[in-house]
């Protein structure tokens, strides 16, 4: 090979398909306390792995970042040989190519193909606390400093702990042993099958070996040293809960422990495959970067997705553990057994692990009724990101996702939740059984909708077209679409809906933004027989010609698109709502409301329609349509709370709420009981939430009590769990100083981390500016709030009418500090600049934010580029609305509330 060729080789960011591992055998050894010269903590290693040469080359490329190699033999920082004794070409040299993060192996002769070799080398990296590969993470425990080494090489960091061939494609097995002091345990993958008590260079250590891993994925690895505990059940596989030893003396692993071993048992019923490991741990982590991590049979969690405290954790708490733990199972099969060949096909992965874990919860907790949030956590939010024409497509080509960068954006909105909205549709139309059939196939062959048609063809399900060719529609094309039916003729038509109307597609579309959409509709109250198929840009269905019945389709919203209809059959919606709303469905409730509130930011229908679709909700106590109407009465206090709007707006909000609230006082007993089902509970919540925010007295009156018995009795917070954040908040918001100390002091001593959340949050709620300067202060100090935090602590400033110019002013003051000092890992910024702009409407805030980004423009935006960019044309877009739609709502709510002039 020339130099040339070998230049060009270590310059293409994919691997070969050359050289394929057997199996790595790899020693690491954390020391977790710093270096005496450098003051740097750090681990050292040695590697073996054996690789097949599939096609002859003298070259031989391996991952490699960050990690610093030993020169063995006063030779080369590697050693090439063969097993059983056979021969290996020598090394003419080895060097190490940052930009692309490869070893390079130059050989003098060249490898056989069809030969086994061996590459052993010795490395040293930093344990930093950068969140990435193998790193640190620090937290006290009576008052004594604790450090845990742990991992995330997802999805391109186990090259920056050993060698590797690290891409998803290339598994292999991995014999691990770690070494490690006494008093800590080591966890890794397999089971735990020799622990000894060794001297190595004069230190007393624990060497701990695993059971060799099934054939996987790099990125799959995991590695923990801690000096956890932990709670176990056995029945067919054994399940670990490890946590800090204090937290699991609480019992806040009790929960996940009795979770786990029904979404396992549910999705080993699922797929149609026992689980494949002996053990299945769950370990909670002081600082995690994702919320969570499907390493193969031990799963990373944040600490606040895994830990549930019966005392004091809200129902919500809950649901998000078992959630996200049905959603890391998921992956065991899907993901971690079959594996996705690229990045580019993430949603796959991801969207289908977020479908399913619905469905696993569910089974878990049956009387939650979870699998219709769905919509509202998942549809209602992707809608919102793939109205705009900065969308992208579920898949994407393979070649267009190369460098690491590239590969950590797929994980975005789009990927989860449009990924877990399309599947939904699919098992909706194909349905469920038909679905599992055409998954389990999938499981055993590959990751293509080939095999949901051999599904299609053996259940003798009727579709229009093909399987693949309808998907493709809905994978190969950004957006999506809104169906338009028009009652007194039966015309129905679709177009690619955008938030905004005046924006322009830049992106071209192979299907030219038309989709093949499955349409469940009802007319009269009644669902209407088989499901109808829109296939082109118009077509005529004469049965929904309704005359003076209304139509209503996308029943339970199970389709991927938003639904208008001529005002004819607006009028009639409206009217049924009013007088007797149980007929419609409820997640159509929340759909009405969502889609009339877009289709009139899309100016497809007027704003006071889209107002009107809220006035039935004084009758209303279901949970959907009142946590609909409020995401998007959200974007409405954003525009509208600097503005003379603002009181009317409360005035309405009130008179709506009102019911609610002595609904919900009405059922607990005067606030003694809990009610029953798992939506009323979050419901209660809404109801006092808003009843105070409002200016409800006896509501107000209630919190302002509540928090003051806790104050009188600090030890016992009588509070009930699941209201504490609206009433931390709503406290805190009427008080001064005094409840301000009080809560800091709480959050300060909180040993559960949903409960330090809520107070995090509540903090931000006060309305008086000292306090909340001080607060904003506070995020420059590490010690006070951990840099993991400060992006949300100054969001939620931002996200109080007094706070908003005061974050934006302390963001623009310290933001060469913050992003030169808080690592990329720890500080979300595109967070932080999407929270302190989110009210940005008037020509001046825009042009402070021009000069923001001139000032700064040099030094760049890192992660938040694209969000600078978005909060710039946001704000253009808030001007505009305001323009358009101000006087109209308030003419609105004052008709409304009979002109309450206040």
């Amino acid at each position: 090979m020339t130099e040339k060729s070998t230049l060009y080789k270590t310059d293409i960011y994919r691997l070969s398909t050359d050289l394929i591992p057997d199996y790595y055998n790899i020693t690491l050894w954390p020391h977790l306390s710093p270096q005496p010269n450098t003051g740097l903590y750090i681990f050292t290693g040695q590697s073996t792995v054996e690789f097949e040469c599939v096609k002859e080359t003298d070259l031989i490329l391996i991952h490699s970042n960050k990690l610093n190699y030993t020169t063995l033999d006063n030779t080369h920082i590697v050693r090439l040989s063969a097993p059983d004794g056979g021969s290996a070409p020598n090394i003419k040299s080895t060097w190490l190519q940052p930009k692309t993060q490869y070893l390079v192996i130059q050989l003098y002769g060249k490898l056989t193909q069809g030969q086994k070799y061996l590459l052993y080398a010795e490395f040293t990296g930093e344990l930093a606390d950068d969140l990435a590969g193998f790193y640190r993470s620090e937290y006290e425990e009576d008052g004594v400093r604790k450090i845990v080494a742990t991992s995330q090489m997802h999805p391109t960091h186990a090259r920056k702990t050993f060698p590797c061939f690290d891409e998803p494609a290339i598994k292999a097995v991995f014999y691990m042993t770690l070494i490690h002091p006494p008093g800590t345990v080591a966890l890794s993958n397999g089971i735990e099958t020799d622990i000894v008590n060794t001297t190595i260079d004069g230190v007393a250590v624990i060497q701990t070996t695993f059971e060799p891993t099934k054939k996987m994925s790099t990125y799959l690895l995991a590695i923990v040293i801690s000096d956890y505990t932990n709670i176990s059940t056995e029945e067919d596989t054994l399940i670990r809960i490890w946590a800090r030893r204090a937290a699991i003396d609480q019992g806040q692993g009790d929960y996940a422990l009795n979770v786990t071993g029904p979404i396992l048992n549910f999705f080993q019923l699922y797929y149609n495959i026992s689980y494949p490991l002996s053990k299945s741990d769950h370990i909670a982590l002081p600082d995690f970067y994702f919320g969570a991590m499907e390493n193969w049979g031990l799963v990373t969690y944040r600490e606040t997705n895994l830990l549930y405290d019966p005392v004091t954790s809200s129902n919500g708490n809950k649901e998000t553990t078992a959630t996200i733990i049905a959603h890391e199972l998921a992956h065991m099969w899907f993901g971690n057994l079959v594996t996705l060949q690229w990045w580019n096909e993430v949603w796959l992965n991801e969207g289908f692990a977020t479908y399913v874990s619905y469905l696993g919860v569910n089974y878990a907790e049956p009387d939650w009724n979870v699998k219709d949030l769905i919509v509202l956590d998942d549809i209602h939010r992707v809608f919102a990101v793939d109205a705009l024409t900065s969308s992208h497509p579920l898949s994407t080509k393979e070649d267009s996702i190369i460098l690491p960068d590239q590969i950590t954006e797929q994980f975005d909105t789009i990927s989860y939740s449009k990924g877990a909205a399309v599947l939904r549709m699919l098992s909706d139309f194909l349905s469920e059984p038909v679905f599992v059939q055409g998954l389990n196939l999938k499981l055993v062959i590959d990751a293509s909708c080939h095999l949901y048609q051999q599904a299609v063809k053996a259940n003798n399900v009727s579709l229009p077209r093909p399987v693949c060719e309808i998907m493709n529609r809905w994978v190969l094309q950004m957006g999506f679409p809104v169906v338009t039916i028009d009652t007194p003729t039966g015309k129905v038509t679709q177009r690619h809906f955008l938030l905004d109307p005046e924006s322009n597609v830049t992106v071209e579309s192979p299907y030219n933004y038309e989709w093949l959409i499955p349409v469940r509709w009802m007319k009269r109250g009644e669902v209407q027989g088989a499901m109808w198929w829109l296939m082109e840009k118009e077509a005529v269905n004469l049965e929904m010609r309704s005359g003076d019945l209304w139509v209503l389709a996308n029943i339970n919203a199970t389709g991927y698109y938003r639904v208008n209809y001529d005002l004819g059959n607006w009028e009639r919606l409206l009217a049924q709502l009013k007088s007797e709303h149980q007929v419609i469905p409820v997640i159509n409730r929340a759909q009405l409301v969502d889609d009339a509130f877009n289709l009139a930011r899309a100016q497809l229908v007027s704003t006071t329609l889209a107002l009107r679709t809220t006035s039935y909700l004084s009758l209303e106590t279901e949970y959907m349509p009142w946590q609909s109407t409020l995401n998007n009465l959200h974007y409405y206090y954003l525009m509208l709370d600097r503005t003379e709007v603002y009181q009317p707006m409360q005035n309405y909000i009130k008179m709506l709420v009102t019911p609610l609230f002595l609904h919900f006082k009405n059922m607990t007993s005067d606030w003694v009981r809990v009610p029953d089902r798992h939506t009323e509970q979050y419901n209660q919540v809404n109801a006092i939430r808003m009843a105070c925010r409002t200016g409800l007295t006896e509501c107000q009156n209630l919190t302002i009590t509540w928090f003051k018995q806790w104050m009188d009795r600090p030890q016992h917070n009588l509070i009930e769990p699941n209201l504490r954040s609206a009433v931390y908040c709503s406290a805190i918001a009427a008080g001064g100083e005094v409840e301000w100390e009080f809560g800091w002091s709480q959050f300060e001593d909180a040993t559960l981390a949903s409960e330090a959340s809520k107070l995090m949050s509540a903090l931000a709620c006060t309305t008086k500016v000292q306090l909340l300067e001080r607060y904003l202060s506070y995020t420059l100090n590490s010690t006070l709030i951990r840099k993991q935090d400060a992006s949300t602590v100054i969001t939620a400033v931002a996200s109080n009418r007094v706070g908003q110019s005061l974050a934006w002013d302390f963001v623009r003051e310290h933001w060469e500090y913050m992003f030169t000092q808080y690592g990329v890992g720890a500080f979300n910024f595109a967070s932080l600049i999407n929270g302190v702009t989110a009210r940005f409407s008037t020509p001046a805030e825009l042009q402070h934010l021009g000069e923001f980004m001139e000032e700064h423009g040099a030094a760049g935006f890192g992660t938040a580029t694209l969000a600078v960019e978005q909060a710039l044309e946001r704000t253009r877009a808030n001007i505009k609305w305001l323009q358009q739609n101000k006087q109209e709502i308030w003419d609105w709510f004052n008709s409304q509330t009979g002109h309450q002039i206040h």
